[in-house]
């Protein structure tokens, strides 16, 4: 406990400095940590992918999520305090003197803090980005090829990390992670992504096993929360802790829940896995005219114009349970349409197009 306080400490000193030695790129520091939010993968990162390369697509959203529900199991464990409240109850400090930190509207999380789930997701995706890249021009085979898959090496990799440092950053700026919560999640993103790289059978995963596979995961997290709870540990110990210390109460965003992320996640993985075993999936993207770069073009243009639509639909939340379902059908929806969906009415014109010009 002595030497946790200790890391905390020294943590709390290194965003002290951040905040007041970088106060001009304050702006830039909050659309950083906004870059590294899970969510992203969903609306921005997959859709692009997915249209680009469906192995690569399907990866990204299976390394994301058990990335995710591995990131909920670690927090639960680990029981992190994020800084904006460790400071308001910690002893270490003489005569209640604690330490200022300031607070934004994204710094009120209400889950534990360590390992970051923003450097865990943001690591993990562009983990998988980067390695999918280089797999172009690791067939290479001339000299000059090799020359230039040794440069693209060297830039991608940089670019991975400069995104990573500045993501950690960011979420140590805003004071919702210690130093090492960030370094912590970024390698664990790092060993899921891997892991993925050698796991080919989900290419091929019927529905069946997506749904086996979200019964699972939803089950022994469940299990998991119950078991301790009937232990008296309350794994939900965190949400009333940045109620109490958070500066705006409207900051507090019940998104944020540990339960939101897994219901968010699961429901993606599950319209993933809808779309991909539909007939509208084999039909368009499986069809003579995936091969076009016109119709890749036009799906990637309509799922990003799509999705970007559902972040206009709000869920109430005035109900906890009745927001979970319908916070599960939403994120199943968006990965159907990308899949599924987008693709088949994309097919659809363009044979209707064609039959009209012959």
């Amino acid at each position: 406990a002595i030497k946790m306080d200790l890391l905390h400490s020294n943590g709390v000193l290194i965003i002290q400095h951040l905040q007041r030695d970088y106060r001009a790129y304050q702006d830039f520091l909050n659309f950083m940590s906004h870059v590294g939010d899970p969510r992203n993968i969903f609306s921005i990162y997959f859709p692009l992918w997915f249209q680009l390369n469906q192995v690569v697509g399907t990866k990204m959203i299976w390394v994301a999520v058990i990335g995710d529900w591995f990131n909920l199991i670690f927090k639960w464990i680990l029981f992190g305090h994020r800084p904006y409240w460790w400071v308001q109850e910690t002893m270490i400090y003489p005569n209640q003197s604690s330490p200022c930190l300031e607070q934004f509207p994204i710094t009120c999380e209400t889950g534990p803090g360590s390992p970051s789930g923003h450097a865990m997701g943001s690591s993990c995706v562009w983990y998988v980005m980067v390695t999918a890249a280089l797999s172009y021009t690791v067939r290479w085979k001339d000299k000059s090829a090799v020359t230039l898959h040794r440069l693209s090496w060297s830039f991608l990799w940089s670019i991975f990390w400069i995104i990573q440092i500045i993501v950690c950053i960011s979420r140590v700026f805003i004071a919702t992670h210690f130093p090492h919560q960030v370094i912590l999640g970024v390698f664990a993103g790092i060993l899921v992504a891997e892991a993925f790289e050698h796991t080919p059978a989900i290419q091929t995963a019927s529905l069946r096993i997506y749904i086996k596979t979200n019964l699972f995961l939803f089950m022994f997290a469940l299990g998991f929360y119950l078991v301790l709870k009937l232990l008296d540990i309350d794994l939900l110990w965190s949400v009333p802790k940045a109620k109490k210390w958070c500066a705006n109460p409207d900051w507090i965003n019940i998104d944020t829940t540990p339960f939101a992320g897994l219901v968010r996640n699961l429901g993606a993985l599950f319209g993933l896995g809808l779309g991909i075993n539909s007939e509208m999936f084999i039909m368009s993207c499986k069809g003579k005219n995936s091969c076009k770069i016109s119709f890749r073009i036009l799906c990637i243009a309509a799922s990003l114009a799509m999705l970007q639509l559902y972040n206009f639909v709000k869920i109430p939340t005035h109900t906890e349970y009745l927001f979970y379902i319908l916070s599960f059908c939403k994120s199943a929806a968006m990965p159907l349409t990308v899949v599924a969906l987008v693709p088949y009415c994309v097919h659809s014109l363009m044979r209707t197009t064609e039959k009209k010009l012959n």
